[in-house]
């Protein structure tokens, strides 16, 4: 594969993002998130790098639920969309 172009970097990156949205959603309702920012950049070639981050702030409302856990889980979301994504372009 070669360089990835501008267009398929943003999609990589916005692919990612909504991946890990998608996932922590799927878990906790809208209202009961405080904030929720999510950062993805891509970089690099054979391999292309992915790196996520999600910082997440749940009403305090949220009871029983390991924050680090969803975050942790959402992240793997999005790396597993990340290399969907990569495999598709070959």
């Amino acid at each position: 594969m070669s360089n990835l172009t501008t267009e398929q970097t943003e999609t990589l990156c916005l692919t990612a993002e909504i991946a890990a949205r998608k996932y922590i959603l799927s878990k906790v309702p809208l209202k009961m998130v405080d904030d929720l920012n999510i950062s993805v950049e891509a970089e690099g070639v054979k391999p292309v790098n992915v790196m996520v981050e999600i910082d997440l702030t749940l009403s305090p409302k949220i009871k029983n639920l390991d924050n680090k856990a969803l975050v942790d889980k959402a992240v793997q979301k999005a790396l597993d969309a990340s290399e969907i994504f990569l495999r598709n372009l070959k």
